[in-house]
């Protein structure tokens, strides 16, 4: 679209100018018909297209159909095309006819952009075939202006040193050294300078190995990244004027300087080439200056890069570093593992792994660690026992221990000795696999000292201390009993003691006194019952049934044995009770002042007294059913002990006391002091509770509470 605008000075002059204003891009493909195709042509016809393109392109134009009327050299109908006027084609005829020029498949390609189609007919065309005329599409090409070869008539060129083709057009670039003119296509030797950041290169000095027709300042930096340093390799042919002296060749007018950050700069000049330089930096500097006079021929050199080196790392002592290489470089890793046994500690803590990295000022970016001995932490601990080492620092890696329980008093379950090892996994594993942790188990039954010799009964000898330890005194609503331990929480005693009106008494009712033989003493250190079980079969209204008077009372808090304090053993798996066997009775019961007086006594007593015949016992059971009808009545679940002749018998305050047996050099629980006829009287026994027909009550009790 074109506009005429008209701009009037205040000086009576006008002036018009044409603007024009493109109402689309410029056309880059198309299509060209003939006059009514695909019907036939028209005659006496001659129609004309320009066609064009932009700037820097030419024009393909192929024909997908053609049919004009055939004749000798197109003389009658013809398509023409033009470039510039001059005729690059004309076509007529059909595909396969003997007359005329056709096209074929072969497109034609415009010298420029611009390319002319002429259409013409006459005024004759057959009736018996009417040809159609053609049909052809067109688009532009990109002109390669850089590989139009030279120009014969000895033209300057496109570009004098580099051509570069570009879309629609091209540019010209030159060597190093040089730079484009104004007429952005010739070359003058130049020096620009610049700075090269590539791994490797190369450099020379403008219009090398020439000489420059004029004075050049000259800066080029080679700056690479951090962590690699920069080597120069120059080339032999080196040549910078020197004026040459008795100390060598002076640089006064010519040189090439070479700065690296922080050092004293380096003048290089004469004819001698400076070979390799390493520079050991990142960043080098070239400044290259000559004058009007004299002549150097130049340089070049050829750079490049290597990484940092870091120093090899030390030796870190119970373990290793990996790699081990000759030499390490900008980032390099390294690790450090630990011995077996060992852990890695860095600044007093403990660090899961470490690594390193070769860092671009040559250092590693962390200290080496160290690497510590592995601890175990304290054992677990061993109730009732303790632990030795028996070889390396305790707790470290390797370490040995021992468990071993506090004898005399507790033995290891199994009686085996086992022994941990402080291993890699930081836990203490014993040899032994079945073994996972040691009990130790209460001694039962063997004091460690013993009573000797036959007392009389009532006023019977005061027992040593240590002799009888699993001996209790009972205090049950301020009544004084017996009892006897069993396990660190249970004693065993009568049922009748803790029973109160035909109900049980209270557990506050309840102190229990233990590990002195002397009562002042052991009043000092009461223990409480946290439960008491009778047992289910004991029913003794009016105190004449003594079947089953067996109880337990379990403590509170667990007791540790010791020399004062120890159990006495429950009866073997087939307990013998054997006629005349001696038997240990004790108690702080009522000891006799006179032939007729008794009072309870502040020692701990004791007496040996035989097992009576249950014949004998059954037959002094109906004589004392004859002085009285309140005697109860004897059971299988009872015993008998004594003399015949009597003065030899628990009493009142021995209730619930314990009746000893010796086998196989431990003392058990044969019998708890249940009931008789009087202290000692003659022919009256002790009646004792068996305490080996309640094995499997007295375990089930303990298990489940």
């Amino acid at each position: 679209m074109e506009r005429t605008f008209c701009i009037i000075w205040f000086l009576y002059v006008s002036v018009c100018e044409s603007l024009l204003f493109p109402d689309s891009k410029p056309v880059m493909h198309g299509e060209v018909l003939s006059p009514e195709y695909p019907q036939p042509y028209p005659p006496n016809l001659q129609k004309r297209w320009d066609l064009s393109v932009p700037n820097g392109y030419q024009i393909r134009l192929a024909f997908s159909h053609m049919d004009i009327e055939a004749s000798a050299g197109c003389y009658y109908d013809s398509l023409t095309v033009l470039y510039n006027e001059k005729v690059l084609a004309k076509f007529c005829g059909q595909e396969n006819s003997a007359d005329g020029h056709h096209p074929g498949n072969q497109p034609i390609l415009s010298p420029g952009n611009r390319l002319t189609l002429l259409f013409q007919t006459d005024s004759n065309n057959p009736e018996k075939h009417q040809n159609v005329g053609f049909s052809a599409q067109y688009q532009a090409i990109d002109i390669d202006e850089c590989s139009a070869p030279e120009p014969r008539d000895g033209s300057d060129s496109l570009c004098a040193q580099i051509c570069l083709n570009t879309l629609g057009s091209y540019i010209c670039s030159c060597h190093h050294g040089y730079e484009l003119r104004s007429d952005q296509r010739t070359c003058a030797l130049s020096c620009t300078g610049g700075i090269f950041d590539e791994p490797q290169g190369h450099l020379s000095s403008p219009g090398y190995p020439n000489s420059p027709p004029h004075a050049l300042s000259c800066q080029y930096v080679i700056s690479v990244d951090s962590g690699f340093t920069v080597t120069l390799n120059f080339s032999d042919n080196f040549h910078v004027e020197s004026v040459d002296t008795q100390q060598g060749p002076n640089c006064l007018y010519h040189w090439l300087q070479v700065t690296v950050p922080h050092r004293e700069p380096i003048k290089l000049c004469g004819a001698k080439s400076p070979g390799v330089i390493e520079t050991n930096s990142n960043t080098v500097r070239l400044d290259y200056h000559t004058d009007d006079e004299g002549l150097s021929n130049g340089w070049s050199l050829d750079y490049s890069t290597q990484r940092v080196n870091c120093p090899p790392p030390s030796k870190v002592a119970q373990g290793r570093v990996t790699p081990m290489l000759a030499e390490y470089f900008y980032r390099d890793y390294i690790f450090v593992r630990c011995d077996q046994g060992y852990k890695l500690m860095m600044d007093g803590h403990e660090i899961k792994s470490f690594s390193a990295m070769c860092q671009n000022n040559g250092q590693w970016h962390l200290p080496l660690p160290e690497c510590h001995i592995i601890d175990c932490g304290e054992p677990e601990p061993l109730l009732n026992g303790g632990l030795t080492f028996l070889s390396g620092f305790q707790n470290q890696y390797r370490s040995v221990f021992q468990y071993h329980c506090n004898e005399p008093f507790y033995s290891l379950l199994g009686g085996v000795n086992v022994s941990f090892t402080c291993e890699a996994d930081r836990k203490w594993r014993s040899h032994n696999d079945v073994v996972v942790s040691p009990t130790c188990l209460p001694v039962c039954g063997k004091p460690i000292k013993h009573v000797s010799g036959i007392q009389r009964i009532i006023g019977g000898s005061d027992a040593p201390d240590n002799t009888i330890p699993w001996q209790v005194m009972l205090n049950v609503n301020q009544n004084r009993g017996g009892g006897m331990v069993i396990a660190d929480r249970w004693v065993m005693t009568a049922a009748h003691n803790l029973i109160d009106k035909n109900s049980k008494v209270a557990t506050e009712a309840i102190q229990i006194y233990m590990g002195h033989n002397n009562v002042d003493t052991i009043l000092q250190t009461p223990l409480y019952a946290a439960s008491v079980h009778t047992h289910p079969g004991y029913n003794n209204p009016n105190n004449v049934d003594y079947n089953n008077d067996i109880a337990l009372i379990k403590l509170q808090d667990p007791v540790t044995f010791n020399a004062s304090i120890m159990p006495i053993c429950l009866p073997p798996e087939g307990a013998a009770y054997e006629t005349g066997i001696m038997g240990l009775v004790s108690g702080f019961g009522i000891t006799k002042l006179g032939e007729q007086r008794f009072a309870l006594t502040n020692k701990l007593k004791y007496v040996l007294v035989p097992l009576v015949a249950e014949e004998e016992c059954a037959k002094s059971a109906v004589s004392w059913k004859q002085e009285s009808a309140n005697i109860p009545d004897l059971t299988n679940n009872m015993f008998c002990a004594g003399m015949r002749e009597g003065t030899k018998d628990s009493c009142q305050g021995d209730s619930r006391g314990p009746y000893a047996l010796y086998d196989h050099q431990r003392y058990w629980a044969a019998g708890i002091v249940s009931w008789g006829v009087g202290c000692g009287k003659k022919g009256a026994y002790g009646v004792y509770t068996r305490v080996a027909n309640y094995l499997d009550w007295i375990n089930k009790t303990m298990q489940e509470n």
